[in-house]
């Protein structure tokens, strides 16, 4: 079983093109209310549904690491996350220099076939990055690459 509701825009099915009301919550955004985690829920769960209710452009960089990682509401994460890169492409959330971007990387090329917009964002942003710590580099090749 899922650990979180079913979320169609997860692997790219979406089109957006990035615009859309950044006041707006997740759950606004989606018109998907979801049911309160059960009580024995992981801190993962509970996280992940608390960050659904904030506004897009309140997320800190580690919920959009955390709700990212979890691929949930991506059409609407991935814009903000861009955004937040052009401006420190090594934004660190609670992990490590560069971890948001990290995350970013590792969305299945499904998605970036589906944003070609945002695929080309990404690339921009990735060409500016001249300092690639180790914890990175993978997850650029494999972005780079189609892996």
């Amino acid at each position: 079983m899922s650990r979180f509701p079913s979320d169609p825009t997860s692997e790219g099915t979406a089109t957006l093109d990035g615009e859309f009301d950044r006041s707006r919550s997740l759950e606004q955004l989606d018109g998907r209310r979801w049911r309160q985690p059960e009580p024995e829920a992981t801190r993962l769960i509970r996280e992940a549904h608390r960050r659904r209710v904030i506004p897009m452009r309140e997320l800190a960089i580690e919920d959009l690491r955390l709700l990212i990682g979890q691929r949930i509401g991506l059409e609407f994460v991935i814009p903000v996350a861009l955004e937040r890169l052009r401006d420190d492409p090594l934004s660190a959330g609670d992990l490590y220099p560069g971890d948001l971007l990290t995350a970013v990387l590792r969305v299945l090329a499904t998605f970036w076939k589906a944003q070609p917009a945002l695929a080309c964002q990404l690339r921009e942003i990735l060409a500016d990055v001249t300092d690639r710590p180790t914890e990175i580099a993978d997850a650029i090749e494999a972005f780079s690459t189609g892996r």
